[in-house]
Parts: structure tokens; sequence; C-alpha cells
């Protein structure tokens, strides 16, 4: 069974960065990403320089990841404008933030949740005036959908109802979105079982945060749910401002382990993740980075889904201390 892993770190990851990573050295990352296997890569944000300059260089970025052969290119589009941008770029997939919360809809991208919806809507209906090679997914990933770090609880009939109104707005995917990192397991499982009951095949994948402890077991009980997209970051890199504490995305490389270790095939080689992972680290010197398996690597006898053996210690990062 294959699962898609849908590297963010260019964009969710690097957004929440303070410093901005060198455009050229994105490039190469991106790259580097897409060499390890990585299908899909959210590469940047359409949103206003002035409030996210490390994003300022989408464009180019996406432009140079295009070039890529067999790479689905991702970006972040706040709105029609940011859509639109996204477009003329020739980005292949948008994805929109639509939160189930309002005051984080608010404090996120300055509008309610009914006027994000009706966004979407919108770049929807813009989408398809284009010509039919030339229009991009629009993609939601439903925020605090397990729970708001302003708000508290967030009721799942709630959730369930933004959803099913993302997807009669003409979203060709809804999927669940754990960005305070509050989910547990068990309510994983539960709303994503619904959400596939309620939207079918517009049922989309889950992004999970690992600010609690909890991102790989939600991923197991994601899995049993039927769910087979599942977003991360290498090195863990992203968070959200409005879950103080927050330690950010999944761990891509973690993620792949635990995903061919239970016999999923991922397509993607740990060996040149770790290659990747010195590009970010080189690139963004001292700053913070997260994972077990890039510490430790695989394990003797280690074998991918597909049946091709792991060369020992694969995936170990060359990072000082730790032998590689």
């Amino acid at each position: 069974m294959f699962i898609l892993v849908s590297e963010v770190g260019p964009r969710d990851g690097l957004q929440s960065i303070r410093r901005a990573m060198p455009t050229e050295a994105k490039i190469r990352w991106i790259g580097a990403l897409a060499a390890a296997g990585l299908r899909e890569i959210e590469v940047g944000s359409f949103v206003n320089p002035r409030k996210l300059p490390q994003m300022a260089d989408a464009t180019e970025v996406v432009r140079a990841a295009l070039a890529i052969p067999g790479l689905t290119v991702m970006a972040l589009a706040p709105n029609l404008r940011g859509a639109q941008a996204a477009a003329e770029a020739g980005v292949r997939k948008v994805t929109m933030p639509v939160s189930a919360s309002n005051a984080h809809s608010l404090a996120n991208i300055g509008v309610s949740t009914d006027r994000a919806i009706g966004q979407v809507g919108e770049v929807v209906a813009w989408r398809d005036t284009l010509p039919a090679g030339a229009r991009p997914e629009i993609e939601i990933g439903i925020s605090t959908a397990f729970g708001c770090t302003i708000e508290g609880p967030v009721a799942e009939d709630h959730v369930i109802d933004v959803a099913v109104r993302l997807a009669q707005a003409g979203a060709d995917s809804v999927g669940l979105s754990d960005g305070v990192g509050t989910a547990n397991p068990a309510q994983v499982k539960r709303l994503f079982t619904r959400l596939r009951a309620e939207l079918g095949d517009k049922a989309g994948g889950a992004h999970l945060h690992n600010t609690r402890g909890q991102g790989l077991a939600n991923v197991v009980a994601a899995l049993d749910a039927g769910v087979t997209t599942f977003d991360a970051s290498q090195g863990g890199i992203g968070g959200c401002p409005y879950s103080p504490g927050a330690t950010g995305n999944i761990v891509t490389e973690d993620l792949v382990w635990m995903l061919e270790a239970m016999g999923l095939d991922t397509g993607v080689d740990l060996d040149r993740l770790a290659a990747a992972r010195a590009i970010l680290e080189e690139a963004l010197p001292g700053e913070p980075v997260y994972g077990h398996l890039p510490d430790v690597g695989t394990e003797k006898g280690f074998r991918y889904a597909g049946g091709r053996a792991a060369v020992e210690g694969s995936g170990r990062a060359h990072r000082q201390g730790v032998p590689a």
C-alpha cells in the first residue's frame, strides 16, 4: 500500500523561522527532498511579503521546483489574490487556510471562518474560468479541527459541518489539521472516520503536529481510519504562533521510517533524506531541528516496504557529535 508523505518544511517550516533561508539554498533543499523520493512538496506561501518576508521569493522557488520531473508543487494562498499569484507562477496545487475555530481564523488570517469558506468559493469560481490545463487543485486542511488554544475544545459536529461546506464550495480535497497539537489518537480516528463517511473521495489527508508527543500515534490512528496522505516537515521545523510551546510538525524522517517499518510504501529513501537535512542545517546554522531516526539511523536488517534492504545506519544525519 502506498502512503503519500507530503513535505511541508519549505513552507510551514520556514515561515515559522524568523531568519529567511537564502533562495538558492531553498531551491537546493527542495531538489534534494525530491531526489529522496518525496513526490509532493509545499514550497512557499503567496502572502504579503511585508508580513512574511521569508516567503518573498515564492515565485522564484515555485518556478525552480516546477523543473523537477514528477513533483507536485504546492503553495499556500490565503485568498483570491494569493491564489491568482500562485497559479500565475505555475503551482499545481493551492492550499488555503480555513480554521474550525473562529477565534483562530481571525488571529491567523484576519477573517472569520464563514468568510474563509466564502473565499474558498471565490477562488474555485475563478479557478474554473482558467484553461483546463492551468487549473490548480484547491486543497483545504481544516485548522484547529481537534481543539484550539484560544477557544478551547472545538465541537466535532462543527468541524464536519465546516468540511461539508468547503466541499460544497468546490474544494477538491478537505483534510484535517492539528496545527496546535491537541489531538489524541481516539479523537483522530473518530473524526477522520466521520470525514471520510461524509465527503467520500473529497476527504483529504492529515496534518498532525507533535507538540504533546502524540504525532506518530495520531498517524497510526488516521491510518486505521483509511487516511493515505500525511504532511510532515524535515527536522520537524515549523509550528503555530497560537500554540504556546509548540514543537512543530511531525519529523519527515521519523514518519518515513515508521511507515516503511509497518510495511507501507512511501517511495522515500532515508539516506537521501539525510543528505537533504544536511542542506537545511547548513543554510540555517544553529536552528533547532528534531527527530529520532536522524540520531540513530536504521536498525540492522531494516528493509523498505518494497523489499529493498537499507544500508545499516542509513538515514543518520551527519551532525556534530553523532557518529556516521
